[in-house]
């Protein structure tokens, strides 16, 4: 099998050292031609946790200069990994070039630049996936499952949760340096999947704050959004200062025959990923009352996206999701985080 010839540009977004080793454990996939240290282009705010980060998942690739990526022949692809801000401006760059792409999250502040990017591949025809950590996620897409088939009856509520503490002070600077804070920063992978599952939202309110007074009261780190739909309220928590907030990140969702629950919503420690499914009724070919769901134990956040993006290339499958959908999730996202007022049109 011919191997799809990519390049990652960028090594500082929060995901690129992940997406890189990835990358790599898909091997029999994708040729690495290179990596791209943005260093010299890149204006944004960044956050690296760790320094190792940005030397040992890409060890061994040759260095290029993202002149020397987006020139390089038999370029198949691009990874879009450069810091949030800096994101569209790098991806339009790879839609001159005509280059399939797969960009990290979330769009950009401006919403017209983001629409931009998007009908700019759709009329060319151009691969363009979005780099939502969720959308491999087994227990997330059973709950969409069962969502449409009915198991759950009516949803009335569904409640997400993307909080932690990680990263310190310069964690919180980081923060404050986007707009939107932490809720734009990492609301977008909770939109994404909200989307997906229910469509746009009637309405979407948006409650940020600074807690603790971090970074001098600059860093909108505490923050909140319902979404009103036709019969269920959405409500979306993302902070930075949770204690142990990483390890019960949550999902839930309820409907008139029961309750789905998920808690951590992923984990990566060896153990299983387990969601509740407690019904009021039998349905679905599930018992009344407590069915424990096993999704296995999850070794890569990333690797099935990734090999949805190769697929994506050699024309194989349709993306499932569309510009439409995109675009639809930014707008949320906007709104959420108070840098937009929402709008159904």
């Amino acid at each position: 099998m011919k191997k799809v010839k990519v390049v990652q540009i960028g090594i500082r977004h929060e995901h690129a050292a992940g997406k890189m080793q990835s990358l790599r454990s898909l091997s029999h996939i994708f040729d690495i031609a290179g990596v791209v240290d943005e260093k010299d282009f890149a204006r944004n705010a960044t956050y690296i946790g760790n320094e190792s980060m940005l030397v040992t998942p890409f060890e061994g690739l040759p260095r290029l200069t993202l002149d020397e990526a987006l020139e390089l022949p038999g370029l198949e692809g691009v990874l879009v990994e450069v810091p949030n801000l800096d994101l569209v401006p790098v991806a339009m760059k790879c839609l001159e070039k005509k280059l399939p792409m797969h960009m990290d999250k979330p769009g950009c502040p401006d919403l017209a630049e983001f629409k931009k990017l998007l009908e700019g591949c759709a009329e060319k025809k151009i691969p363009f996936q979005m780099g939502f950590m969720y959308r491999g996620n087994p227990a997330m897409n059973k709950l969409k499952e069962l969502h449409i088939s009915g198991v759950l009856g009516t949803l009335l509520e569904l409640e997400m949760d993307m909080c932690h503490d990680y990263g310190g002070p310069e964690y919180q600077e980081y923060i404050a340096a986007l707009p939107g804070g932490v809720m734009y920063n990492l609301g977008c992978h909770d939109f994404d999947f909200i989307v997906s599952l229910l469509g746009a939202p009637q309405k979407v309110t948006s409650f940020c704050k600074n807690s603790c007074g971090s970074a001098n009261g600059r860093a909108v780190n505490n923050t909140m959004a319902v979404l009103e739909y036709k019969e269920a309220l959405v409500s979306v928590r993302v902070n930075c200062l949770k204690g142990k907030g990483s390890a019960y990140r949550r999902l839930m969702a309820a409907g008139t025959n029961g309750v789905f629950e998920l808690v951590p919503v992923e984990r990566f420690d060896g153990r299983e990923l387990v969601a509740v499914l407690d019904l009021k009724e039998g349905r679905g070919g599930f018992e009344k009352g407590k069915n424990l769901l096993s999704f296995g134990v999850q070794t890569d956040r990333y690797a099935q996206q990734l090999e949805d993006f190769a697929k994506l290339i050699k024309g194989e499958i349709e993306n499932p999701y569309t510009a439409e959908h995109d675009c639809l999730t930014h707008k949320v996202l906007l709104a959420a985080a108070n840098l937009r007022e929402y709008s159904q049109e």
